[in-house]
């Protein structure tokens, strides 16, 4: 682990292993973390923010931030492996959004933007109570202080990346507890830290842990100033609740069950058969669209296609290139996806392809890409985040109720709109309450584009400008006109 600027074990050496999912071997031992362990790194990143230049000197930052990024590429390839080993993504993936896209730009971007952030931003000379004693005006934005950095197992390096870059860059301290599931990627981190930059000692820390509840004391601790969560709407519930006895601020990017909703105008046949790309890293991912909405006038066809590109996807070994779906993080991951299943068909849904374990398969925690038809948007299947390579497909009338059925959902983070009039898509975008939008598979994702989800899909926002001012505070700051 990473406790002010030292590599260190856990409190009594205690290890906990590190398993690949794919074949259900242990990789190797991983220092496990106490309360006690979070306490210190809690107290490092407060003595670092309080006492040390980091948060007002911007060249510091921008060059750390230069190192940091030098340092992750020199050790590129060697992640690539590990995230597949630790994860079971595919190893494709990792030469998109798993590594190679956010390591092109989560950290480049929030250090370019040091210098073109608006720190300041004057308000007009105001003779505010009309006594003729007027006063210049300034809005100055200074950094939170320190944050707390909870990420989750399915994307970790991206989501490390797009939350340390806005943090640091804005002159934050961090302590960062990764996932139990996959700890390799934040450790490797902690050593190139210690090891190739000169980020000042508690600036940046990294605990590891087996047990989630270590991550609380980020939450409860009054020397936190904020906590960052991306996960599961359950936990970042009770975030907010434990973060609100000492008013800290906090950002949640959590659950999805976004909505991919084709209309009658669609080309059917260019746009149907991509609907198996939900079963993309397993399901795995909050922003993937798990909900198909198509005409009922045109159901069974559309059935029909979603169908043959089921039927011909290549799943299994994450390392053969020729797969883009790999395992469940874990066992109680795959019996929770498996258990969604049975779950559907008792509602009486209809099970088109899949559902179960894969026979072929002896090794690994793996779930059959699996097709849902004739599902009602009450059931279980839709309405809650399985995370797993499930898609269920729900009939719509016209399109006042396809954004009826879309926005019929406890959560609101992403989706994807096909048509074949832009300007139609674009008017029903804007009637869907969601953080983000695919219209015609359009790729919205960026460093510079601000992401998060409404209702139960969490507060705030991650990336863009968004994305920085959120781990700021603001100052309004008056004194008499010359």
């Amino acid at each position: 682990m990473l406790v002010g600027g030292e590599l260190v074990e856990a409190e009594g050496g205690a290890t906990f292993d590190n398993v690949n999912p794919a074949t259900e071997e242990v990789l190797g031992p991983v220092a496990d973390g106490s309360a006690a362990d979070m306490g210190r790194a809690v107290a490092a990143a407060r003595r670092a923010f309080d006492t040390t230049g980091w948060s007002t000197d911007r060249e510091l930052r921008k060059s750390c931030l230069d190192q940091l990024q030098a340092a992750i590429e020199s050790e590129q390839e060697e992640y690539r492996h590990e995230l597949v080993a630790e994860v079971g993504c595919p190893l494709l993936l990792t030469y998109g959004p798993q590594l190679d896209a956010p390591l092109r730009e989560a950290l480049r971007w929030p250090r370019n933007m040091i210098d073109e952030f608006p720190w300041t931003r004057a308000l007009p000379p105001k003779d505010t109570f009309g006594i003729g004693y007027e006063s210049e005006r300034e809005v100055w934005k200074e950094p939170v202080g320190v944050v707390g950095v909870i990420v989750p197992w399915n994307f970790p390096m991206e989501i490390i990346l797009n939350k340390l870059g806005p943090v640091l860059a804005m002159g934050n301290t961090c302590v960062l507890k990764p996932a139990p599931d996959t700890p390799w990627n934040a450790t490797r981190l902690a050593r190139l830290v210690a090891e190739a930059t000169e980020i000042p000692p508690g600036v940046l820390n990294i605990v590891t842990s087996s047990d989630h509840l270590v991550g609380e004391v980020l939450s409860t601790s009054p020397d936190v100033d904020m906590v960052a969560f991306t996960g599961s709407t359950v936990t970042g519930r009770r975030i907010m609740e434990a973060a609100s006895i000492s008013l800290k601020s906090v950002f949640l990017e959590l659950g999805g069950k976004s909505v991919n909703l084709v209309l009658d105008d669609a080309d059917f046949a260019a746009a149907l058969p991509g609907a198996v790309s939900c079963c993309m890293h397993a399901g795995q991912g909050c922003a993937i669209p798990t909900r198909m909405l198509v005409p009922r006038s045109r159901y069974d066809e559309a059935v029909g296609a979603v169908r043959a590109g089921f039927e011909g996807w290549s799943y299994g070994d994450p390392m053969d290139t020729a797969n883009l779906q790999g395992p469940q993080v874990s066992k109680r991951q795959q019996e929770r996806v498996l258990g969604y299943l049975a779950r559907g068909v008792d509602e009486g849904a209809r099970l088109v392809v899949g559902g179960r374990r894969p026979a072929h398969l002896d090794r690994g925690w793996y779930v059959e890409p699996t097709l849902f038809a004739d599902v009602d948007n009450s059931m279980a299947i839709a309405r809650e985040e399985v995370f797993g390579p499930v898609l269920v497909m729900i009939p719509y009338e016209d399109e006042d109720d396809a954004v009826r059925i879309a926005n019929d959902s406890d959560y609101g983070l992403s989706g994807m709109i096909h048509s074949a009039d832009l300007d139609r898509a674009k008017d029903v975008a804007r009637r869907i309450r969601t953080g983000t939008l695919g219209i015609n598979n359009g790729v919205w994702y960026g460093a510079d584009a601000p992401f998060g989800g409404y209702k139960g899909s969490g507060v705030g926002r991650q990336c863009g400008i968004e994305g920085l001012e959120i781990y700021t505070e603001t100052k309004t700051v008056a004194w008499p006109v010359a």
